[in-house]
């Protein structure tokens, strides 16, 4: 059996047209009947590095005893000239998350996929502590199991005060070794105790890792890379697949 926790995550390709980009991380999240694909917002868009894509491409597991077989599913982030996903802002400004709906449909079938639901997402901010262990589930530098088609998983700790918006933005820190590909990665914690709506999936999903944050003025000589990464708080997940959530927007085509 394998662990259900590395079926919630997918490997994320984006394209421009044909020509290949980049690569990145997200993870499957379900509500009501509807799937998402939530991944980090400057996956799909960044425009100070130029960054367009007009499509990405997950992989899917087709057979839940040999995950040795899937299939690409391929994905357009644009529909008549309006972003297909949903990205999010606050009193903080833009927030480095994005979701697209997936098509069950469309799917292949059948698709073997794990989501978190909104019951994963940690309501009581007492039981996380600074300090508490976390891990953050994706592919760094693209690196993963290409046999299996499966993730990788990166022990972290949290290093900011935990519901506390750090310096006003709308994440908390971690502390771990994290690389480019990393982005829009699951970030979780074992639950204490599994409830009645997660039996199979006892995690909680505490963030959405973004980036690797660094000082500006540091020595390049002299100083180490702090190691600390900024996650974004997982329950803006609610507004962005809310039916009509009122902080979530798409945008034009560039």
């Amino acid at each position: 059996m394998i662990e259900p926790l590395l079926l919630t995550a997918a490997r994320i390709t984006t394209f421009d047209r044909a020509r290949p980009l980049t690569s990145a991380s997200g993870f499957f999240f379900a509500r009501d009947e509807r799937l998402y694909l939530v991944t980090s917002r400057h996956v799909v868009i960044d425009e100070p590095s130029g960054h367009f894509p007009d499509r990405i491409e997950i992989e899917v597991h087709t057979d839940a005893r040999n995950l040795t077989r899937s299939i690409g599913f391929s994905m357009l982030l644009y529909r008549d000239g309006r972003s297909a996903w949903r990205q999010g802002v606050d009193a903080g400004g833009e927030i480095d998350v994005a979701v697209i709906e997936l098509d069950r449909s469309a799917l292949p079938q059948p698709s073997v996929v794990h989501a978190f639901t909104p019951a994963h997402l940690q309501r009581s901010l007492d039981e996380v502590e600074v300090g508490s262990s976390v891990l953050i589930v994706g592919f760094p530098l693209g690196f993963h199991d290409t046999l299996h088609h499966l993730p990788v998983v990166r022990q972290a700790l949290i290093a900011s005060a935990f519901g506390i918006r750090f310096q006003g933005r709308g994440y908390f820190l971690t502390d771990a070794r994290t690389h480019r590909g990393t982005s829009g990665a699951p970030v979780v914690m074992r639950s204490a105790q599994a409830s009645t709506a997660t039996p199979a999936l006892p995690w909680k999903l505490l963030g959405v890792h973004s980036a690797r944050l660094d000082m500006g003025n540091r020595d390049l000589a002299q100083d180490e890379s702090l190691g600390l990464n900024c996650a974004w708080y997982a329950d803006i997940l609610l507004t962005l697949t809310a039916p009509q959530g009122r902080s979530a927007r798409t945008l034009s085509r560039p």
